[in-house]
C-alpha cells in the first residue's frame, strides 16, 4: 500500500500534463515544505474537479490579491500511485478548501477489502481561496491545451477520429 498524506497547507498544489496531446499523462503534484507528492490522474478528473471548484468559489467572497503564482509541475514527475475518488469540501473555520484525492481500488481482487473503504491512500490538500482560484484558472489552460472535442460527438478530435455520430460517413466539419 501507497503512503498517505495529510496537508494542512501546501506551498503549492497543482496540475500538469506530461506528453503530446492524444497521449498526456495527467498528474496531481502537491508540495509542501520539502515533501512534493505527484498523483496520475485522468483528464476528465482534472476537469470535474476544476469546475466543481468553480462553483465553490463562486459561492464564497472574492479573492482580493491574486498574485502570479508558478503552477507548473516540478520534478520528479513520478506518480506514487493512481487517483480513483475526489472529494471536495469547504472548511469555514479556517476558511480553506479541502480537496481528498483518493488511490483507485482493484476492484478485480476479492481478496482487497479496502477496495471501498477507510484504509484507502489518500491525499488531503487544504487550500487557500486565492490557491484554489489559481489552481482553477492554470487548470482550465491545461485541458483546453490538449485535442480540441469534436462538435458532434464531443470525444477528442485527432487525425484518426472517426466520429461515432456520422456512422463513418467523413468527419465532422
Amino acid at each position: 500500500m501507497s503512503e498517505s498524506h495529510d496537508f494542512e497547507a501546501v506551498d503549492r498544489f497543482t496540475v500538469g500534463a506530461v506528453g503530446e496531446p492524444g497521449a498526456r499523462t495527467f498528474l496531481f503534484q502537491a508540495r509542501a515544505g520539502a515533501v512534493q507528492v505527484s498523483i496520475k490522474c485522468e483528464k476528465q478528473q482534472v476537469a470535474a474537479l476544476s469546475e466543481y471548484l468553480q462553483g465553490v468559489l463562486a459561492d464564497l467572497p472574492p479573492v482580493e490579491d491574486l498574485s502570479p503564482v508558478a503552477l507548473d509541475l516540478e520534478a520528479p514527475l513520478d506518480p506514487e500511485w493512481v487517483a480513483g475518488t475526489l472529494s471536495v469540501a469547504y472548511d469555514d473555520v479556517s476558511d480553506r478548501i479541502v480537496i481528498l484525492i483518493e488511490e483507485v481500488g482493484d476492484l478485480d481482487d476479492e481478496d482487497d477489502d479496502d477496495v471501498l473503504g477507510p484504509d484507502r491512500t489518500s491525499l488531503r490538500v487544504r487550500l487557500t481561496r486565492a490557491q484554489t482560484t489559481a489552481l482553477v484558472r492554470h487548470t482550465i489552460d491545461i485541458v483546453e491545451a490538449g485535442r480540441p472535442p469534436c462538435p458532434i460527438c464531443g470525444n477528442p478530435m485527432g487525425p484518426d477520429h472517426a466520429c461515432p455520430r456520422t456512422n463513418g460517413h467523413g468527419p465532422p466539419s
